[in-house]
């Protein structure tokens, strides 16, 4: 039923953004620093440093709207991707790969009413411990470069801001696009991983199925949605550098700013390089894998219908 799958996509959203946020941090502040900038040389010193800095809690800043938007994403995703399987499997036959690929673009196309301003109000409030440390080693530089006491900089105190702040600056400013600044490139992101990921997880599941109408084991699931989403990240991941930057309101210093997703491109292509394409690659393969390996084993296992099924019973 419908409600199940809401219920089944939520919950196994919360699960895999509460296990792989830090590691999600660590993917948004590598693809956002740029050359001659950098603050982070990996993932695992992306990591140690926003511990010394900001502390552990540090590691999980914008959960808060992850962990509230997930929820409808992943559920409208998963759901989304049933839907368009059912009405385009009507006549009986079996799903070709064609149609495999158009219901996971479908269910891309869906998600991204909800994956754009929770992407757009994550990554502000993930990047911005990144830009901070590198205003706070700038004026450090320039206190020791200084000549006398009387010309050393001012120390830099970062101002906290929060999702709620943002967001009603965004649509005091710009309205409800100001929430969507990034929606072709999240497209271009979104769309070609799920009709990457539907039909090589459906294929990869059957793998394990010994009888078609038998649901395959849990972890048969499991390790289809981790090779299946660390796949269809990987192949996207330029996309997703692009909507990152696109995204992001606040630059470092000497950093550059981009009109458009052809704009972005050319200047990432140009100063940076092509392999800039891939910065934050295994990250994001990292948060993938276990996110959507979580995902359909609470979505295949069915919590919520076990769930649902008790309820009533408990009532009477």
């Amino acid at each position: 039923s419908l409600p199940a799958k809401l219920i089944n996509g939520g919950i196994a959203g919360l699960i895999g953004v509460t296990c792989v946020f830090p590691i999600d941090l660590a993917k948004t502040r590598l693809q956002n620093q740029q050359n001659g900038q950098r603050m982070y040389t990996s993932m695992s010193d992306c990591l140690i440093k926003t511990i010394r800095s900001e502390g552990y809690f540090g590691m999980y800043r914008g959960a808060a709207v992850n962990l509230t938007l997930v929820t409808p994403e992943k559920a409208i995703k998963l759901a989304a991707n049933d839907f368009f399987r059912h009405h385009l499997s009507k006549d009986g036959k079996k799903l070709t790969l064609l149609r495999e690929m158009l219901a996971g673009c479908g269910a891309g196309t869906c998600q991204v009413i909800v994956t754009t301003p929770m992407e757009m109000l994550k990554i502000q409030l993930q990047d911005a411990g990144r830009i901070a440390a590198q205003k706070k080693l700038m004026a450090a530089q320039a206190q020791l470069s200084s000549s006398s006491a009387a010309g050393a900089a001012e120390p830099v105190v970062e101002a906290r801001t929060t999702a709620t702040q943002i967001t009603r600056e965004l649509l005091r400013s710009k309205g409800i696009a100001g929430l969507y600044k990034g929606l072709g490139a999240t497209l271009l992101r979104d769309v070609p991983f799920s009709i990457v990921y539907f039909p090589l997880f459906a294929n990869l599941n059957k793998l394990g199925q010994k009888d078609p109408n038998v649901k395959a084991p849990f972890y048969v699931s499991f390790l289809s949605g981790c090779v299946a989403g660390s796949t269809a990240a990987v192949a996207v991941n330029p996309c997703d550098v692009i909507k990152t930057r696109l995204q992001s309101l606040q630059r470092g210093v000497n950093e550059d700013t981009y009109s458009g997703i052809l704009d972005c491109t050319k200047k990432i292509w140009q100063k940076e390089g092509p392999m800039a394409f891939l910065k934050g690659a295994y990250c994001r393969a990292l948060v993938i894998a276990p996110l959507f390996g979580i995902a359909q084993v609470v979505y295949f296992i069915g919590i919520a219908e076990f769930l649902l099924d008790i309820l009533p019973k408990h009532r009477a």
